[in-house]
């Protein structure tokens, strides 16, 4: 599957180039493309400048704001954000256009963070103008959703969250969502946290965009997940998982059956690797609430058997009873067995819940200090209206 990926905001920036990133990879070492381009869309030059694998050019880096930022963003202020997309609307849309193999692209995928600025404001309103504008082709979003210390520390964060979840919600065919805070190690230097956060978010995605591009025949599993699989799979509130297990690297070559105990240890290996990506899912769900789900088995060839993946497949189907269950194997992986998790069209998600009884407590917190700070300037207004003004025009003062 052929993804074309736009990061709005610092965060989302990031993130687009954590997906360069991968495709980079999956060029170098499988042969196959995965992203045919990735974009970076921002009001703050210095978030821009701060990237690694997109290209610096104008193109593929979008400045937008003009004379309203300056260069220098919008801050928390996600209605001034949807101002300026729409007003860079058409300078998105023509670098779109000259994207190499754009014909190709399966989907749209725009990443952003819920509780920034740039970000949370301008996703909902690039994501409906892209889907008027192509619209054969599916747009979906991916929103990082704040961190524990963000929502106690700022109101402003969760009006940004819970409304441009709502506004995502209506307008992108599927949502991935992606928990900050299950992903927050407490070693390591904050830069190197982000950078991990960033890349755990992406590496889910690569055995799962991978596996339908495949070439080589050795490679390509005897139930391939395409493309058309991911696009039916997807709808609504949906969440990635990733798991995997060590295999043993050594067979003695005198022994040329697996007894009963190796056929059984290959099928708890899978089983192992399913319970992992159940546990490290993007969000916290519950699996019961589940519409569909897609997912991919990858071993080395000689790993991989019937068993296994029948294994599999009744597992969640166990666990996620109401889901359509799509899934497929892809003989990839060295000395170990992995499987990638999708779970969508999900009715039910706590995380989101949260945010409403908390919304109402906030916009009175936005509320109390707008107020605060108008009276302010009122106070400082009639103190200064005291003081006489000195003009100077020629030699004369008035």
């Amino acid at each position: 599957m052929k993804l074309v990926v736009l990061g709005l905001g610092q965060c989302g920036g990031r993130i687009a180039d954590e997906f360069a990133r991968l495709n980079r990879r999956a060029e170098s070492r499988r042969g196959v493309q995965i992203i045919t381009g990735a974009y970076a869309v921002n009001s703050d030059e210095a978030d821009l400048s701060g990237l690694e694998t997109i290209p610096a050019d104008y193109q593929h880096r979008i400045l937008m704001g003009g004379r309203k930022t300056i260069g220098h963003g919008v801050g928390k202020i996600s209605s001034l954000a949807a101002e300026v997309t729409k007003e860079s609307a058409d300078k998105i849309i023509d670098a779109l256009r000259v994207t190499p193999r754009f014909y190709e692209t399966d989907a749209f995928l725009l990443v952003a963070s819920g509780a920034g600025g740039t970000g949370s404001g301008g996703l909902p309103v690039l994501a409906e103008i892209i889907k008027k504008r192509y619209s054969i082709k599916p747009v979906y979003s991916l929103l990082v959703l704040p961190f524990e210390h963000e929502e106690e520390d700022e109101a402003r964060s969760i009006v940004n969250t819970a409304t441009c979840l709502k506004s995502a919600y209506s307008v992108a065919d599927a949502v991935f969502l992606a928990d900050n805070q299950r992903y927050v190690r407490r070693d390591g230097t904050l830069i190197n946290n982000m950078s991990e956060i960033n890349r755990q978010i992406v590496s889910p995605f690569y055995n799962l965009l991978c596996a339908g591009e495949e070439t080589k025949r050795k490679h390509i599993g005897a139930r391939v997940v395409d493309a058309g699989d991911v696009i039916q799979t997807l709808g609504g509130w949906t969440t990635i998982g990733y798991g995997k297990s060590s295999l043993g690297l050594w067979m003695n070559p005198l022994e040329r059956k697996r007894n009963f105990r190796k056929k059984g240890a290959e099928t708890h290996v899978a089983l192992q690797a399913m319970d992992e990506a159940l546990c490290e899912l993007s969000v916290d769900i519950r699996p019961a609430d589940v519409g569909s789900a897609v997912y991919v088995l990858s071993a080395p060839a000689k790993e991989m058997s019937m068993d296994a993946i029948k294994e599999t497949g009744d597992y969640l189907k166990h666990v996620a009873p109401s889901a359509q269950i799509r899934g497929g194997d892809y003989p990839r992986e060295k000395g170990e067995l992995s499987i990638t998790m999708v779970l969508s069209q999900i009715c039910d998600v706590d995380r989101v819940k949260e945010y409403y009884p908390k919304l109402k407590e906030s916009n009175h917190i936005l509320e109390r200090i707008e107020k605060e700070k108008a009276a302010k300037v009122r106070v400082q207004e009639m103190t200064w209206s005291d003081v006489p003004i000195l003009v100077t025009k020629g030699n004369r003062r008035h």
